[in-house]
């Protein structure tokens, strides 16, 4: 082989040489931000969770007793509770489905298990926005039930 087609078979070996580099450095670069995406949802979940935790050993209130307080207050099926904090208060949503197939959210304050009050559920569209509350008739009393 002469000069020139030993400098080719160098330039391509060398090419190739980079080409392996490169990607092995793309690949560990994947790696590392796949590795931190999967740190970031994991501590995103762990933070849901301790928030629960700290949620429930704030509440006086137990689920069984905010179920019971629903049930004696609004007749129905009872189809979900959940503890949570709204306009800065700590609150049990009960939610339950009446008679009428109406799906009401009765608040309970999770440290006294007062009623704060009961209001039928805010129905979302398939978009996730809530649908605009009818005009007219079936307005909201003060104790918070519509109006028939």
């Amino acid at each position: 082989m002469n000069d020139h087609g030993s400098a080719l078979c160098n330039d391509n070996h060398e090419k190739e040489k980079l080409i392996r580099q490169k990607s092995s450095m793309v690949y560990a670069l994947a790696m590392l931000l796949l590795a931190s995406g999967t740190l970031l949802v994991t501590n995103s979940a762990f933070g849901e969770e301790q928030s629960k935790i700290e949620l429930a050993g704030a509440a006086t209130v137990t689920i069984d007793e905010a179920i019971k307080t629903a049930s004696e207050k609004l007749a129905g099926k009872i189809i979900e509770a959940e503890l949570e904090r709204k306009h800065n208060k700590l609150v049990w949503e009960v939610e339950v489905v009446t008679a009428e197939n109406k799906v009401m959210e009765i608040h309970i304050d999770a440290k006294t298990g007062v009623v704060i009050d009961i209001e039928e559920e805010e129905e979302k569209t398939k978009s996730g926005r809530l649908k605009r509350p009818r005009s007219g008739s079936g307005a909201a009393g003060t104790d918070g039930m519509r109006d028939q």
